[in-house]
């Protein structure tokens, strides 16, 4: 959360999975204005990840395009869209019965 915190992203939020999934544990979700954001939040993300624990997430999809970035860290995966990409896949919605955990940090 702080890493998108940090490079401005907006409505961050984690989702609790832990229950209703056997895959991963969390979603993380934030959305960035533009696509060059969107990439500096993932950056972030992976550098602060790196750092703190050691890690490199296993597999990285959509770097090319910017509209979305899908980092996966194993039990945890990071999923970074620019605004109306977000709103088109709605996994907030998707997983409405999860725990959402969101930044004090809205826009």
């Amino acid at each position: 959360m702080h890493a998108a915190h940090e490079k401005l992203g907006i409505d961050t939020v984690v989702l609790d999975l832990r229950q209703l999934v056997d895959s991963f544990d969390a979603l993380v979700v934030a959305s960035g204005r533009n696509d060059r954001q969107v990439r500096s939040i993932a950056e972030e993300v992976e550098r602060r990840v790196e750092t703190a624990l050691g890690i490199k997430p296993t597999h990285v999809e959509g770097w090319a395009a910017g509209q979305w970035i899908a980092l996966d860290y194993g039990d945890v995966i990071v999923h970074l869209f620019d605004e109306e990409t977000r709103e088109y896949y709605d996994l907030e919605h998707l997983w409405n019965t999860a725990p959402a955990y969101r930044s004090e940090r809205s826009a």
